[in-house]
């Protein structure tokens, strides 16, 4: 999943294939939800799937994006006259377009926030979230760092206010090096949840930005390069891409009472479990409600990936959401296309 900043909102999804080389997805005629537990209802295509024509836009986060891309392109795979097309701008960046009527999916790694959802009802935009799968936001450091293991949340909220410039203020036994910080920038929806969890709010209620200088990017392809290739390098983005480049980096552990004893590294199972606080997160895709209504193709996308979203999340290295989330979003995705479902932004 190389290069997502390079998508196009013009450019379905066949003409994305080449440009990624994603790991091998499960077919969209094989749902194959959890074996255990609850879970959603499998997908069960339409007999006429593959006559199904129509297009759908979806902009957004760069952590969400990689499960919508690889959801269409199994989608594809039985409705082959369905155009879709991704792009990533960050999910603040995604919802200015969303809220202006101007895609029908926004991929998102935080939930809406309030000023946006009124943009989005002066623009007479109503809206249905759907939680899809979990991220946990990974703090990095270059494959030669190999002695900063952990952080406590403090010492990493200390290094983003630039009160700590230096790895040797961390620990007196690390080296003498000047910390070099690489994060998302400020339309991305990680930057938001990162600054509420870990710098926290204002006196007045404001969430607290980074005073530390850093290199920003919504793209986090573009991280990645700027952390594995400085010696001091820092930074933090969605657990996918530390997973695709553990060859170039090292993951940072956190620790929350003070301490590095009782460290917690992000894995499948440390986030799914929200054990690895405070920034273990949910993932959505909110949809428009006016294109629910008239988009059938809109409609067969979003059932097949809810119903598939645990093998897609899986094929990429993502995290599952929890079986009973997956089985509200099916249950409010029916009742949004039959009407009987209230759209959330009334509650908003």
């Amino acid at each position: 999943m190389s290069l997502f900043a390079t998508i196009r909102r013009t450019l379905p999804v066949a003409a994305l294939a080449a440009t990624f080389a994603l790991t091998p997805l499960a077919s969209a005629q094989d749902s194959t939800p959890a074996a255990e537990g609850v879970a959603p209802t499998p997908y069960e295509a339409p007999a006429d799937i593959a006559d199904l024509e129509g297009t759908i836009a979806a902009d957004g986060s760069s952590t969400v994006g990689p499960f919508t891309q690889a959801a269409a392109e199994n989608f594809n795979g039985i409705a082959p006259n369905v155009d879709i097309a991704v792009n990533v701008s960050g999910t603040g960046g995604g919802f200015e377009a969303f809220c202006a009527g101007e895609t029908d999916l926004q991929n998102a790694s935080r939930p809406m926030a309030e000023d946006e959802a009124a943009i989005c009802a002066e623009n007479g935009v109503e809206w249905y979230e759907f939680e899809v799968a979990y991220d946990g936001i990974t703090v990095v450091v270059p494959e030669s760092n190999t002695f900063l293991t952990c952080l406590t949340t403090e010492s990493l909220a200390s290094i983003w206010m630039g009160d700590i410039t230096n790895y040797n203020e961390i620990d007196p036994s690390y080296p003498d090096l000047a910390i070099e910080l690489f994060g998302p920038g400020e339309d991305s929806g990680t930057y938001d949840f990162f600054n509420e969890e870990i710098l926290g709010e204002d006196e007045a209620g404001e969430t607290i930005a980074p005073a530390a200088d850093y290199e920003p990017s919504e793209d986090d392809n573009t991280l990645v390069e700027g952390v594995s290739g400085t010696e001091g390098g820092l930074g933090h983005f969605g657990f996918t891409y530390y997973e695709e480049n553990q060859d170039r980096l090292n993951v940072v552990s956190l620790s929350t009472d003070g301490t590095t004893d009782n460290c917690v590294e992000p894995t499948l199972e440390t986030i799914s479990s929200t054990e690895y606080a405070p920034l273990s997160r949910p993932l959505y895709i909110y949809a428009s409600a006016a294109s629910l209504a008239e988009n059938t193709a809109l409609q067969e996308f979003l059932r097949y990936a809810i119903a598939d979203a645990d093998a897609i999340a899986d094929s990429l290295g993502a995290v599952n959401a929890p079986g009973e989330a997956l089985v509200t979003s099916q249950e409010k995705l029916e009742g949004a296309i039959d009407g009987s479902a209230e759209p959330d932004s009334a509650a908003a």
